[in-house]
């Protein structure tokens, strides 16, 4: 097995997926960038200014897709717009809802590739699971995601577009301001009793692989004028990419987990193979590094537990002793496998899992145990794209179509 590295088959970074049609999506671009493009069709500077900040508010804070929705743009200008323009979402390939209220969607970019988003409700918060790329390139034996080969990476808009559609499906777009004045004041937006609370890049990928995007599409999510969550309200996850780890705390500046799952360099170099290039300890070094980690806001350790693999009570003490090594302000999430078919793994049985989490908990670091969430609908990474694999279009589209009734 090659030990995984960065790879991303388009040859040059792009912020757009380019259409058939010619127009260009406005989705994932900021203000900046959408003045840009308006000047590059024509229009003059102070037009291309104000029109820009027009739509960016229509874009991102009210979830229209459609121009002629824009009420304050002038009705002669909505067609130019839309010759040239369009208001892009990830296309729904297949969607289901669990019956303890998980949904995933199975989705798809304007070229054909697809990718998964998963919402998962609690009593006090609402959590959406986003991609980071088509596949993944990082082999962690226990993900099925990892049995997928990398396509490449997901564009701005791409990832952005999974929390617009998301906020459409839950319908739940805020009303905000009408004032485009140059010294408007922020949009007014909170995330409090709303469905979709918290967004964790837990989704396809690694995001860190795809930083540039990822970063860019975050700052849309946390803008004030736009979608307007907290950075606070965001997780970002990764299996160990540590050259990126101190450039994500600096220049997105979200909440850390990391997919650790083993305590020794041996087992870890078997499950998640980036651990032969950056090992436990440089990794736990970044993570002591980390900007902003604190008490307040701590570091997640993601932890599967794999029968017989990772799950003694030498290795909850183990994993104990590194994070008071490192001084860390952690957590750990101790996850239940989710076996898919062909899993090389099992999970651990609920007695050793909770063992574990004694161990851990009796140190005075939190250790809870995730709730299996979407079992009914193969809710574990990687297994909504697998299963439609092997449908037929046109029952992909009688399902979607039933989903579509049943939230209607």
């Amino acid at each position: 097995m090659s030990i995984p590295g960065q790879i991303d088959p388009v040859p040059v970074a792009r912020d757009i997926t380019p259409r058939a049609d010619g127009r260009v999506d406005l989705i994932g671009l900021p203000k900046a960038r959408i003045r840009e493009l308006f000047e590059a069709a024509g229009l003059d500077a102070k037009q291309a200014k104000l029109r820009a900040k027009q739509v960016f508010h229509w874009l991102y804070h009210r979830g229209v897709t459609e121009f002629e929705a824009m009420t304050d743009i002038a009705k002669q200008m909505r067609p130019w717009l839309t010759e040239r323009f369009v208001i892009g979402r990830p296309d729904v390939v297949e969607a289901q809802h669990s019956n303890d209220g998980t949904r995933k969607w199975l989705l798809s970019t304007a070229d054909g590739h697809e990718f998964e988003m998963v919402f998962i409700p609690d009593a006090d918060r609402g959590t959406l699971c986003v991609s980071s790329q088509v596949g993944c390139t990082l082999n962690c034996r226990f993900c099925h995601t990892g049995t997928m080969r990398l396509v490449r990476n997901l564009t701005p808009g791409e990832i952005v577009g999974q929390v617009m559609l998301a906020r459409d499906s839950l319908g739940e777009w805020p009303k905000g301001k009408m004032d485009f004045a140059e010294d408007a004041d922020e949009a007014e937006y909170t995330a409090d009793g709303r469905l979709l609370t918290n967004i964790v890049m837990m989704g396809m990928g690694e995001p860190l692989y795809n930083f540039d995007n990822v970063r860019d599409a975050l700052k849309l999510v946390m803008d004030g004028d736009g979608l307007a969550l907290s950075k606070r309200r965001i997780t970002l996850s990764t299996s160990g990419v540590v050259p990126m780890m101190a450039r994500c705390g600096e220049e997105i500046g979200v909440n850390l987990a990391v997919s650790l799952h083993a305590t020794n360099k041996e087992i870890r170099d078997e499950i998640v193979p980036i651990n032969r290039k950056y090992g436990i300890e440089e990794l736990l070094a970044a993570c002591a590094a980390y900007p902003g980690a604190s008490n307040a806001r701590r570091i997640t350790f993601e932890y599967v537990m794999l029968k017989d693999k990772n799950d003694s009570d030498e290795h909850a003490r183990e994993l104990v002793r590194l994070i008071k090594h490192y001084k860390l302000p952690a957590k750990v999430n101790l996850i239940p496998f989710n076996p898919w078919p062909g899993a090389p793994y099992e999970c651990s049985t609920p007695e050793r899992v909770k063992r574990f989490s004694d161990i851990v908990f009796e140190h005075g670091i939190s250790a809870p145990v995730r709730t299996p969430r979407g079992r009914d609908i193969d809710a574990a990474c990687g297994q909504l794209k697998t299963a439609a694999e092997k449908k037929s279009r046109a029952q992909l589209d009688r399902e979607a179509a039933e989903v579509g009734r049943a939230e209607a």
